[in-house]
């Protein structure tokens, strides 16, 4: 490699040389004879610097003999595969490297090299039975906008005893006292739809969203929780972003709004601890936790720091996917009228039980009662996999299925591809329930990841979308506007448009707009 890079600058020198001979001999420049010798002497030093650079990089990457690295392809210089995955359907892009390279094989993208593996026996390996090999690890750029204290980031204790206190906050236990406060969102949402045109996805962002800032803050109505909204809108576009902290830039604008909202709950927390009542959701969680090991005199107690940091990152986790998976539900509803008519009777008949029973609102055991609507949630998680990936990184040099993974090496298990194996699920490609009346086969379907970095916020997700469907189905149709149909990325996949459909309620005819 040193003969290698010797030569390059070898040519670069002399092609260097010959053209300030040039440069010297043309009438029309005159550059000092000072300047021509030092630059001379110091472009091919530096470029030889620069070449060794990248002659230890690649070093650093090039494996042993005996272990070589995955195949595969790096892409473009810094950028690697980058747009390609978040532009391309994904489906293409993990089916035709699989084709190429095999269920394992290396890619570059978001600013590191990465493994990306299709296998559930291989995600079970890195999730599970070797996950200390392999810890919770994300691209620089994310971990700067959601928070490096964040429980993604993290094992060991310090994960341990985040997951333990946000699993608690979220087991059907605790949430199952939330379904009223869900449903009035539900309620106070869906009268603006009448008769209207919505973008499907705009619209169940934003109950998405209130139902996270419920469950983070409890019903509080606190001035902080507003800024908060128009602050996490501008930290969800610098998400995805190439990681450039240049002005103008949507991740410079994402750093901007992260300062912004360390500050703005902060002061909320600083507030909540001041006036000794703790609040509701999981920052009441936090706080009452932090003043208990106070109490105690033990060092398990969460800084404003940590608590922000996590925060921040269960609302990001709860919002932009449980929105997507809304709009693939609606999607493949409208395009099956017999399942709609099928999930509308279920609904029905847990409406006419309330009625008999005298009750207004959902409860607890009505969602425990929707078995075919329960299902069509199974399959669209498996069918749209709105969770195509989970970031992993090798904490040491590990040999893995016979190819050699460096350490600092991205390892990314590819849910969306396993979902999408015919031998686990025959005709991947069509939508259909009923498939989950018999349980998957183990390690086959994990749209909420495996192992102890599991989701913990999974029973929330889909309690909110049962209580969307019951007041939707049972009192609303609805119409997709427009004959385009396609798929858009960025990051998560959804209907192209983000799904416009015109809402009117059941007791009026549909008249199909003539687009």
């Amino acid at each position: 490699m040193y003969v290698c890079i010797t030569n390059i600058c070898t040519r670069l020198q002399a092609s260097y040389t010959h053209k300030t001979a040039h440069i010297q001999s043309s009438s029309l420049f005159t550059m000092h004879p000072f300047l021509v010798y030092g630059a001379s002497i110091v472009v091919p030093f530096a470029t030889l610097w620069l070449l060794s650079l990248l002659g230890f990089s690649l070093l650093k990457w090039y494996p042993p003999k005996e272990k070589p690295l995955p195949p595969g392809s790096m892409g473009w210089p810094y950028i690697g595969e980058t747009f390609r995955l978040y532009t391309e359907n994904p489906n293409s892009f993990f089916s035709n490297r699989q084709k190429r390279y095999g269920d394992i094989f290396k890619t570059y993208i978001l600013g590191c090299p990465c493994v990306m593996i299709s296998s559930p026996e291989a995600a079970k390996v890195v999730l599970v039975s070797q996950a200390h090999l392999f810890k919770p690890a994300y691209p620089q750029s994310k971990e700067k906008i959601i928070g490096p204290k964040a429980i993604f980031f993290h094992q060991g204790n310090y994960h341990f005893r985040l997951k333990k206190l946000i699993q608690a906050s979220f087991l059907p236990s605790a949430i199952k006292g939330s379904i009223s406060e869900i449903e009035q969102i539900v309620l106070n949402l869906l009268p603006s739809w009448e008769d209207c045109t919505i973008n499907t996805l705009h619209e169940m962002k934003k109950f998405a969203f209130d139902v996270a800032m419920v469950a983070v803050f409890g019903d509080a109505r606190e001035i902080e929780v507003e800024g908060i909204k128009k602050l996490y809108k501008c930290l969800g576009k610098g998400y995805n972003s190439m990681p450039l902290d240049i002005p103008g830039t949507p991740f410079y604008k994402a750093m901007k709004a992260r300062k912004m909202l360390n500050e703005t709950l902060t002061k909320l927390i600083e507030r909540r601890r001041e006036s000794g009542t703790h609040g509701g959701g999981l920052l009441g969680v936090f706080l009452e936790s932090s003043s208990a090991s106070n109490k105690a005199h033990d060092d398990h107690t969460f800084s404003d720091c940590q608590i922000a940091d996590n925060i921040i990152g269960v609302i990001f986790a709860a919002h932009d996917t449980t929105a997507s998976l809304l709009t693939w539900i609606i999607k493949y509803l409208h395009d099956d009228d017999d399942l709609l008519d099928a999930v509308t009777r279920e609904q029905e008949g847990i409406l006419g039980r309330r009625i008999l029973q005298g009750t207004c609102s959902l409860t607890w055991d009505d969602t425990r009662n929707m078995p075919l609507t329960s299902r069509v949630i199974q399959e669209t998680l498996r069918l749209a996999s709105i969770l195509s990936f989970t970031f992993r990184e090798a904490v040491q040099d590990v040999e893995f299925e016979g190819y050699f993974i460096p350490k600092g090496w991205k390892v990314l298990p590819l849910f969306r591809s396993i979902h999408h194996r015919a031998n686990f699920f025959p005709q991947p490609e069509k939508f259909n329930p009923s498939r989950f009346e018999m349980p998957p086969r183990p390690n086959s379907y994990m749209p909420f990841g495996n192992g102890v970095h599991s989701c913990p916020g999974s029973e929330l997700a889909k309690l909110e979308i049962l209580v969307v469907l019951h007041h939707l189905t049972t009192s609303f149709r609805w119409e997709i506007v427009g004959e385009e149909d396609g798929i858009q990325y960025g990051p998560f996949p959804v209907p192209k448009h983000g799904l416009p459909i015109r809402v009117i309620p059941r007791n009026k005819k549909m008249i199909t707009n003539p687009i």
